[in-house]
């Protein structure tokens, strides 16, 4: 098994980590900064993964699977645990989490039509907002600027490249599989 593949692996291995960490925050000191340092680690695993694969030019199909499921997996743990204490909002964490549901149901068809629809600059900046507003929401302050603590701007962001990150991949599932059953 690569590195790289590792790295994924560990990735999915720290969710548990941070979602028990966000949980038990009332029981154990400091729970929600060690939980920001150990989700700052999974998202540095993330830039690291993919890096080092890319250097040692060892790409797979499953370092692309793993890669792809354990940041949704960090990504939709962190989010659901933030909402139940409090520290994200429901609607933010339902958009995020059926943008990334959406876009996999549609990478999934696209693959049984032998189409692969590579990631793109706008996945790579959204995944960035979306470990940034956790992370933030973990070390949440008592300062807001304008009613909103700054996790909260950040998460409003975040949802907003979301979005558009989405959009763009719709347009280029529908391009891809339009332009694959008119060339049939």
């Amino acid at each position: 098994m690569s590195i790289p593949d590792r790295l994924a692996y560990l990735r999915i291995a720290l969710v548990p980590a941070i979602l028990t960490l966000i949980l038990a925050a009332d029981r154990i000191d400091h729970a929600f900064g060690i939980a920001a340092a150990v989700m700052w680690v999974a998202s540095f695993t993330d830039f690291l993964d993919g890096y080092l694969a890319r250097r040692w030019k060892i790409t797979s199909i499953l370092g692309g699977f793993l890669d792809s499921i354990a940041d949704k997996l960090l990504v939709a743990g962190g989010l659901l645990g933030l909402v139940s204490v409090g520290r994200a909002w429901a609607w933010a964490a339902f958009v995020i989490i059926g943008r990334e549901i959406a876009i996999s149901g549609l990478r999934g068809v696209a693959a049984m039509d032998g189409v692969v629809v590579p990631p793109s600059m706008w996945g790579k900046i959204k995944a960035n907002f979306q470990f940034l507003a956790i992370f933030m929401a973990l070390l949440r302050t008592a300062d807001t600027y304008g009613g909103l603590y700054p996790d909260q701007w950040v998460m409003i962001v975040a949802v907003a490249v979301t979005l558009m990150s989405g959009f763009e991949y719709l347009t280029r599932f529908v391009g891809v599989l339009r332009s694959d059953r008119t060339s049939a």
